[in-house]
C-alpha cells in the first residue's frame, strides 16, 4: 500500500502537468502517451487493446482524474510488482512532465534540476495522501532543518517562517513549487553555491527516500586472510552492505540484519580500537570504527535496523512521519478539546445567568399565580352553582326526550324490517350479476392467453429466422477465412519448396567438392607410399656404402642383415614435422597452473 500511494503521488503530478488549462481534465491522446510511458518504466506488459477499449466511448472530449483512475488502478497499479522496476525512473518521468509546466530553472535559482527533483521526491514522501498534495508547515520546517543540519552553513528560516505565517498556508498547506521557491530564496540570501546544497540534498534524499540509516568508512577483518581492510558500509533496514569505495558500485558483501542477528562491543586487539562485531547464524563480522562516538552511532543504527526488521517495517522515516502525524493529530485534538471546553464553560456561564434570571421570573410568577389562584377559586365556586342549576333543568328535558325517543324507535324498527327484506333481495340480484361478470372475465382471460401464446410463437419464429441469418453470415465469413488461410499455406509451401531446392543444390555442390577432396587424398596417399618405398631403398644403399666389404672380410651375417636400418628423415619430412616442446617447459607450465589454482581470490579472502 505504501508503494501504491507513493506511485499515485508522482502520477498525480504528471496528470496535472498535462492539464494546461487548469480545468481538471486531460485529453485522451495525452493520457494514452502517459499510460504507455508508465507501462515502460514500471516494466508492465502494455496492452493497447485494453487502453483503446477503455477510451472507446463516443465522447472525444478530455478525461478528468476520476475518469482515469479506474484504468490506472486496474491496468497499471494492480499489476505493479515491487522489485521489478526502479522507483527513481518513475519519479524522473513524472518530474520531467510536471517541471516543464511549473518549475523552470533561471539565473536566480540555485537548485539544479537533479536537486530540485530530489526535493520534490522528499516533499512527496512527507506529504499526506490528500489531493491536491500539500505539506503542513511543521513538516516543511522539519525538512528544511534536516537539510540545514548537514550543510556547513546553516540556512536561516526567516523566509520560511514569514511564508508559513500566511493564513493561506496555515489553512491549505504548502505546495511543492512554493517550497522550492522558498529554498531557492533562502540559498540566494545566504550566498550558498549549488554544490554544497546538492551534497546536503543528496544525503537527506538517501537517508529518507533511500532508507539509508547510516553509511561511512569502517575497517573489516577478513574471514580467510584475517587481514584488516577499509570498506564503505551502507546500513539499511534488513541489510548491511559493504563496498570498495563510497560510489557503491563494487559490492563485496551483504550482512542480513534480521532476528537472527545481533551486535556486540569488542575489546581492543590486533592493533585496532573501537571494535564491535555483528553476529549472524553462520559468521561473525569484526569491525573497527574510527572513534568511540562513531562506534556507538553504528551500534545504535544497527539496533534500530533490528527493531525495524522485527516490527516488519522497511523505513525509519515512515515510522517517524507517522509519529509526527500522530503528535499533530494529538495536538489538534487537544486544541479542539480546549476550545470545546472553553465554549462549554461560556455556555454554562450563560446558562447559569439565564437560570438566575428565570428563577427571579419564577418567583414573581409564583406570587402572581397565588393571587390569580384565589380569584379563580371564587370564580369556580360561582360557576359550580350555576352548573348545578343548569344540570337539573337539562335532566328534566332529557327525561322528556327519552319518552319521545322510545316512540320513534318503535317506528324505526318497523322500517328496519322492511329495509332488511329489500336488502336480501338486492343481495340475491348482486350475486347473480357477480357470477355473470366472473364468467365474462374468464372468457376474456382465455382470449388474452390465446393471443399472448400466438404472439410469443411469432416472436420465437422471428428469433429463429434471425439466428439462421446470423449463422449463415458466420459460415460465409469462416469460409472466406478458410480460403485466405489456404492461399497463405500455398504461398508458404511454395517458399519452402524453393528453399528445399536451393538446399538440395548446395548439398550437390558439397558432395562434388567432397568427391574431389577424396580423390586428392587418395593421390596424396599413393605419392606417400611411393616416397616411403624410395626412402627404404636409399637407406639400404646408404648402409652398404657406409660399411664397405674389405679384402678378406666376410659378409654380414643374416642376423645383421635383418637388423632394422637407421632411418634418416628426408628434408620434406623434417620441415613438415611440428616442433615439440621440452618436458621441462611443460612441467613448469603445470606448476604455474597449480600455483594459480591454489592462490585464493580477493572475494574468498573477504
Amino acid at each position: 500500500m505504501a508503494l501504491r500511494a507513493a506511485l499515485l503521488k508522482s502520477i498525480w503530478y504528471a496528470f496535472t502537468s498535462l492539464d494546461t488549462e487548469d480545468s481538471g481534465k486531460v485529453s485522451k491522446s495525452q493520457l494514452k502517451v502517459l499510460s504507455h510511458n508508465l507501462h515502460s518504466v514500471l516494466r508492465i506488459p502494455h496492452d493497447p487493446v485494453a487502453l483503446e477499449r477503455h477510451f472507446s466511448d463516443d465522447d472525444d472530449g478530455p478525461v478528468s482524474s476520476q475518469g482515469y483512475m479506474p484504468y490506472l488502478n486496474q491496468f497499471i497499479l494492480d499489476k505493479v510488482i515491487e522489485g521489478t522496476f526502479v522507483k527513481e525512473e518513475v519519479d524522473e518521468l513524472c518530474w520531467t512532465l510536471s517541471s516543464k509546466k511549473n518549475y523552470r530553472s533561471d539565473a536566480q535559482r540555485v537548485l539544479s534540476n537533479q536537486d530540485a527533483m530530489r526535493l520534490w521526491c522528499l516533499f512527496n514522501f512527507l506529504a499526506d495522501d490528500r489531493y491536491p498534495l500539500t505539506l503542513v508547515p511543521e513538516e516543511a520546517e522539519y525538512l528544511l532543518r534536516k537539510i540545514s543540519s548537514v550543510m556547513p552553513v546553516e540556512l536561516t528560516c526567516v523566509e520560511l517562517e514569514e511564508f508559513l505565517s500566511q493564513d493561506a498556508v496555515q489553512k491549505d498547506g504548502l505546495s511543492v513549487w512554493s517550497f522550492l521557491d522558498v529554498v531557492n530564496a533562502a540559498a540566494v540570501s545566504r550566498g550558498l553555491d549549488a554544490e554544497s546544497i546538492g551534497v546536503a540534498v543528496e544525503k537527506v534524499y538517501r537517508e529518507m527516500v533511500g532508507n539509508v540509516l547510516k553509511e561511512g568508512y569502517l575497517w573489516k577483518k577478513g574471514h580467510l586472510r584475517r587481514n584488516w581492510t577499509e570498506r564503505w558500509f551502507c546500513l539499511k533496514p534488513g541489510s548491511l552492505s559493504y563496498f570498495i569505495s563510497e560510489d557503491c558500485k563494487d559490492c563485496k558483501g551483504v550482512i542480513e540484519v534480521d532476528q537472527n542477528c545481533c551486535v556486540e562491543v569488542l575489546s581492543d586487539r590486533d592493533g585496532k580500537r573501537c571494535m564491535f562485531c555483528v553476529k549472524t547464524l553462520n559468521k561473525t563480522f569484526e569491525i573497527s570504527a574510527p572513534d568511540s562516538r562513531q562506534r556507538q552511532e553504528w551500534i545504535t543504527a544497527i539496533q534500530t535496523a533490528l527493531r525495524l526488521s522485527a516490527d516488519g517495517r522497511v523505513s525509519l522515516h515512515e515510522e517517524l512521519k507517522e509519529r509526527r502525524r500522530e503528535l499533530r493529530e494529538e495536538r489538534e485534538r487537544r486544541r479542539t478539546l480546549r476550545a470545546e471546553e472553553t465554549r462549554r464553560l461560556r455556555e454554562l456561564q450563560g446558562e447559569r445567568e439565564e437560570q438566575l434570571a428565570e428563577l427571579e421570573l419564577l418567583k414573581e410568577a409564583q406570587r402572581q399565580a397565588q393571587a390569580s389562584l384565589q380569584q379563580e377559586e371564587q370564580r369556580r365556586r360561582s360557576q359550580h352553582e350555576e352548573l348545578q342549576k343548569t344540570l337539573q333543568r337539562q335532566l328534566q328535558e332529557a327525561q322528556e326526550a327519552r319518552a319521545n325517543l322510545r316512540a320513534e324507535v318503535a317506528v324505526r324498527d318497523l322500517e328496519a324490517e322492511h329495509q332488511q327484506r329489500r336488502i336480501r333481495e338486492l343481495e340475491d340480484l348482486h350475486r347473480r350479476l357477480q357470477e355473470a361478470l366472473e364468467q365474462q372475465i374468464r372468457a376474456r382471460q382465455e382470449e388474452e392467453t390465446y393471443r399472448y401464446t400466438q404472439t410469443r410463437l411469432l416472436a420465437e419464429e422471428e428469433e429463429k429466422v434471425k439466428s439462421l441469418l446470423t449463422l449463415q453470415e458466420d459460415q460465409e465469413e469462416q469460409l472466406q477465412q478458410t480460403q485466405r488461410e489456404k492461399q497463405e499455406l500455398l504461398q508458404e509451401m511454395e517458399k519452402k519448396s524453393q528453399a528445399l531446392e536451393e538446399a538440395q543444390h548446395q548439398l550437390d555442390k558439397v558432395r562434388a567438392s567432397r568427391r574431389r577432396v577424396d580423390q586428392d587424398i587418395a593421390a596424396a596417399q599413393r605419392k606417400l607410399r611411393q616416397a616411403s618405398t624410395s626412402v627404404k631403398h636409399w637407406n639400404v644403399q646408404m648402409n652398404r656404402l657406409m660399411h664397405p666389404i674389405g679384402p678378406g672380410e666376410r659378409r654380414a651375417s643374416s642376423s645383421n642383415l635383418l637388423a632394422p636400418p637407421v632411418r634418416i628423415p628426408s628434408v620434406s619430412e623434417s620441415e613438415s614435422r611440428p616442433p615439440q616442446k621440452p618436458n621441462s617447459i611443460q612441467c613448469e607450465n603445470m606448476d604455474c597452473s597449480d600455483n594459480e589454482n591454489n592462490e585464493p581470490t580477493d572475494a574468498e579472502a573477504e
